[in-house]
């Protein structure tokens, strides 16, 4: 299969590039320098040089807290890039991956969310994301989206990196015990992308790792697999207050996925287990 990724040299896109290499597919991905999504001319022009079968869209402004104030670059990626991406794909016939996120939804629910429950974002992230789902669904036909959620890999800044990078230096840690999601390795998500662009059964999914945590309870589980030391102290989110409302409780249930019959992924342990055996020593 040929494919063509933007947001290729970020975080998902990085690995989501490798593992369809490794798959056999000819893969061509471009970072956002490099390929900007929100020019719908360079877009097309890429598409129609390259022929790829499907697009996928790893392109997004994901700083959550400056989208708070720079709202018209998270309107113009998360958006109108979603809307572009679309155009290109139906004006060639391509199918279309799109990459949206769990902060589509509130937080006020208290048990996962389906990909049929109502979106309600409280942040511009979230709203900006939504209406890029919105705006690909009215402009192609053949797309698959992809909701994620507490992304974290070897490329680029995530909670993992941070959180043992500070665990080095401090011996007292606070993180917050109110807010819940799943965490979910990039490797995890590109294995799934790998399964579902296969397919021609289009539509919304939620694809992340099974289970749930706080993020307390997550860096507790990563300090205890590194063997770091750090005093980790449960906190509430009032206590550090940010730009941006995060979702008390954004687990996704990854309804579709197994009412389709596609893989089961992996539970968030057995997949930090795996990142931590390849990566620990170089975090």
């Amino acid at each position: 299969m040929k494919i063509l990724i933007t947001g290729g040299k970020g975080q998902l896109g990085s690995d989501t590039t490798e593992v369809l290499k490794s798959n056999g597919n000819e893969v061509f991905s471009y970072s956002s320098n490099e390929l900007n999504i929100t020019d719908l001319d360079s877009l097309c022009k890429t598409v129609k040089n390259i022929n790829p079968d499907i697009i996928i869209n790893c392109a997004a402004f994901t700083e959550v807290d400056t989208c708070e104030t720079d709202i018209e670059k998270a309107f113009a990626v998360n958006a109108l890039g979603a809307k572009n991406c679309a155009i290109a794909s139906a004006l060639f016939d391509k199918k279309i991956l799109h990459i949206s996120t769990d902060y589509i939804f509130d937080g006020e629910k208290t048990f996962p969310y389906t990909e049929y429950d109502k979106p309600a974002p409280i942040s511009v992230y979230g709203k900006s994301k939504l209406y890029g789902e919105k705006l690909l669904k009215e402009h192609c036909k053949k797309f698959f989206i992809l909701r994620v959620a507490g992304v974290y890999g070897m490329s680029g800044k995530n909670f993992v990196k941070t959180i043992v990078n500070i665990g080095k230096t401090k011996k007292f840690l606070k993180v917050v015990d109110d807010q819940t999601t799943t965490p979910t390795y990039t490797v995890e998500i590109a294995r799934q992308i790998s399964d579902i662009i296969a397919s021609d059964n289009y539509g919304t999914y939620h694809a992340t790792c099974e289970g749930e945590c706080s993020w307390f309870e997550f860096t507790k589980y990563i300090f205890a697999k590194l063997n770091i030391k750090t005093e980790v102290v449960p906190c509430k989110t009032t206590e550090f207050p940010r730009p941006a409302k995060r979702p008390a409780y954004s687990v996704l249930e990854n309804f579709n996925l197994k009412l389709t019959g596609f893989r089961k992924m992996k539970h968030w342990k057995e997949s930090l287990d795996e990142f931590l055996n390849n990566y620990g020593n170089q975090l």
